[in-house]
């Protein structure tokens, strides 16, 4: 039986290249994996952030078994973006990729009777080619059923690992009821165990219509939810297990049934708890803005696939493979579509199951070869934010879809920054408060809506992530087009716009409760619910009972001082205080917003080889509001 060690405890780091050590370095920091160095100066606004070669180290014992004759594996889960790893002074395998697993058999490398020396020497130094037996053996297979009862049974020679297993009567995996059973392979000799191994997995079926949009089991389904960073304030990428659940827990209490991980092979906890909540997941690689022609650079997106869909093939939530993200944003070339075709080809020779997907940069024109490469196809649109009205939206995709009826449209990125400390009785593009957020998320969540036939809509993002590049509303370091903030405490109004469209418990929330201090002879109150009806309170005393789809607006006249409102719709209630004041505090207010333009600026430019009518602008040199 084979035996798992360990050991993400007793690790020395240094942020220096000193070198391959040969004893185990006393003098340098103590840290617990996971571990990054950039967890603070990734999103600190300073504009960079460290990229180096630096070291880890840690000493462990030979086991036992391979004494026995068995074999010893080094299993590393992630390391970015270089990683080689050393067992007593010997390289034993080098690794590009920062966020899938890598193996390596160190057997030969360790010592019988005295420690050994793990040393791995991780590098996010740029590198313009890496994108962000048989014997007498018996394999039994079984499959257990939620509650630990066998399902199906089956029994092949080692050298015969091929098996086909009959579930009667199984159970669906739903976004509901997310079903899940154990399948278990064992390797035996006589009667006696040597190996097992088990893996999750669920039994669906799935598929995209032009006209219908996403299908699961039979049943139209539009996949509506978030797009997420697995990041964390000061923790960077390094989340911890329970870290990447409490994620997954705040998206299921939005009602969010679908997530794209974006845009880099995330954690498998995270896919564990998708796959146990019950979300469709859209997994993709890191290939993303600008198209590197080097052979090295398209081996190594060809790596990262391979890693991506081997390691994850088991999670019933993934539905799409994803192969690129605005890759237009550099221009277009026939090498790019050659380069895309056979990835596609790839993730279909991998894996025939699930559908292909990919994310177009919102200037990608109307008719494109890109468009006829992958099963189902997405844009990125910020029509409202870097350039347009919020109610273009509507209107381009209809218009997409009057051109491409055969095409399976979905929105795989929207949004605009919220920050919590500005507010307004008037809320605008650019002004970065926490009202025009939510006004923008009313409007793409009705336009969607209406919409079913759109396949998959993902919001940018779920959480504030940090971006070194970024000095926006502000708040440098960070991107705020977060439902939540980054460090998960506070969610936005714009949150509860989402949780009213998709949650079926019932649920009703008073908007503007950081928008404390108001003045003015009237002030309007929203109120988003799922219930057909909401009743506001004012100081105790009915105001209006309304009647209205998701989102409620009742204007009311506030007394002096403090003002208790309260909300409540069926069985649910909310409440919050508000201040009349003389004047509203200036912190309300961006400062940048005297000079008010149409639109901000995005963080690229549009260069390259295409020449596009792009629905954006972007002014010379600028790559931020600033």
């Amino acid at each position: 039986m084979r035996t798992i060690i360990n050991l993400n405890t007793g690790w020395k780091f240094i942020n220096h290249d000193v070198g391959l050590v040969d004893c185990d370095p006393v003098d340098w920091q103590d840290v617990t994996l996971p571990h990054t160095w950039n967890a603070i100066d990734g999103m600190d606004g300073n504009g960079s952030y460290d990229r180096g070669s630096y070291w880890y180290a840690r000493t462990f014992e030979t086991p036992k078994e391979q004494a026995a004759g068995g074999k010893t594996y080094v299993e590393v889960l992630t390391a970015g973006q270089q990683a080689t790893v050393y067992v007593n002074g010997a390289e034993v395998t080098y690794h590009e990729g920062g966020y899938s697993v890598f193996r390596a058999d160190i057997t030969d490398f360790l010592k019988e009777d005295e420690e050994n020396l793990l040393v791995i020497n991780c590098s996010n130094e740029y590198k313009d080619s890496v994108y962000p037996q048989s014997a007498d053996f018996t394999v039994l297979y079984s499959i257990q059923d939620k509650d630990g009862r066998e399902a199906a049974y089956g029994c092949r020679p080692a050298d015969d690992t091929a098996v086909t297993l009959y579930v009667p009567d199984a159970e669906l995996w739903e976004i509901d009821e997310p079903y899940l059973y154990t399948v278990t392979a064992i390797l035996q000799r006589r009667n006696e165990a040597y190996d097992e191994i088990s893996v999750k997995a669920g039994v669906r079926s799935f598929s995209c219509s032009p006209e219908k949009g996403f299908i699961l089991n039979g049943k139209e389904t539009p996949l509506r939810g978030v797009s997420r960073h697995q990041d964390k304030l000061y923790k960077g990428n390094a989340l911890t297990r329970e870290e990447h659940y409490q994620d997954a827990k705040i998206i299921k209490e939005i009602g969010a049934n679908t997530i794209r991980l974006a845009h880099y092979q995330h954690s498998q906890d995270f896919y564990d708890a998708c796959d146990e909540m019950g979300f469709i997941v859209w997994a993709e690689i890191p290939f993303i803005s600008v198209f590197n022609k080097a052979p090295a650079a398209h081996q190594n997106c060809i790596s990262q696939l391979k890693e991506l869909i081997i390691q994850n093939y088991n999670h019933p939530s993934i539905c799409f493979w994803g192969i690129s993200n605005e890759i237009l944003i550099g221009g277009i070339s026939e090498k790019l579509v050659e380069n895309h075709k056979e990835l596609n080809a790839l993730a279909k020779e991998l894996d025939p199951t699930r559908l292909t997907t990919i994310a177009h940069v919102s200037m990608t024109p109307l008719e494109s070869p890109m468009h006829h490469i992958t099963d189902v196809l997405s844009y990125n649109h910020y029509f409202g934010w870097y350039g347009g009205k919020m109610e273009d939206n509507g209107p381009w995709l209809d218009r997409f879809h009057a051109l491409h009826p055969d095409l399976c449209l979905g929105v795989s990125e929207y949004g605009c920054e919220g920050i919590i400390t500005y507010h307004g009785a008037e809320p605008a593009c650019k002004d970065y408060s926490e009202e025009y957020q939510a006004r923008y998320h009313e409007h793409l969540a009705q336009v969607f809506d209406e919409r079913p036939w759109i396949w998959g809509t993902h919001v940018w993002n779920m959480f504030d992530f940090g971006c070194a590049a970024r000095n926006e509303g502000g708040v440098a370091g960070r991107n705020n087009k977060g439902l939540v903030t980054i460090d998960r405490k506070t969610r936005k109004d714009s949150f509860y716009v989402y949780q009213a469209y998709w949650s079926k418990k019932p649920m009703v929330h008073l908007c503007g409760k950081r928008y404390a201090m108001r003045s003015g002879e009237m002030t309007e109150i929203r109120v988003y619910s799922n219930q057909p009806s909401v009743s506001l309170y004012l100081n105790g005393e009915l105001v209006e009972e309304k009647s209205a789809k998701k989102v409620f607006v009742f204007t009311v006249k506030l007394a002096e001082g403090q003002n208790r409102l309260l909300a409540v719709a069926g069985e649910v209630k909310d409440s919050m205080t508000l201040e009349k004041v003389e004047k509203e505090p200036d912190i309300y207010v961006l400062p940048e917003v005297n000079e008010r333009r149409e639109g901000v600026a995005n963080w690229f430019e549009t260069t390259g080889e295409m020449d596009l009518k792009a629905p954006m602008e972007f002014p010379e040199g600028k790559w931020n509001v600033k």
